[in-house]
């Protein structure tokens, strides 16, 4: 039996540790996209209520709200780093 192995060199960094801390910068980005990984949560929360039923009025409003929060979310991040990389100042 021949063992198959890849002939390219590794894509991803080898980590030595697996149990190794985040970094600073890996924090930082992490707090920055809170907001949009909350929203998120909110619409999927949103939309797991009403896998099993036919979604009601309520259901359709939370939703549509839930949504509106996930695109002002991504829309805030995405200017709070375009004003970022163009030096900060607005």
């Amino acid at each position: 039996m021949k063992d198959i192995v890849a002939r390219q060199t590794a894509v991803t960094v080898v980590v030595d540790r697996i149990d190794r801390e985040p970094t600073a910068a890996e924090l930082d980005a992490i707090e920055q996209e809170l907001p949009v990984i909350l929203a998120g949560v909110d619409l999927l929360d949103a939309q797991i209520i009403t896998l099993d039923r036919v979604p009601s009025e309520l259901d359709q409003r939370r939703i549509r709200r839930a949504r509106r929060r996930v695109l002002a979310a991504r829309r805030a991040l995405a200017n709070r780093s375009a004003t970022g990389q163009a030096g900060g100042a607005a």
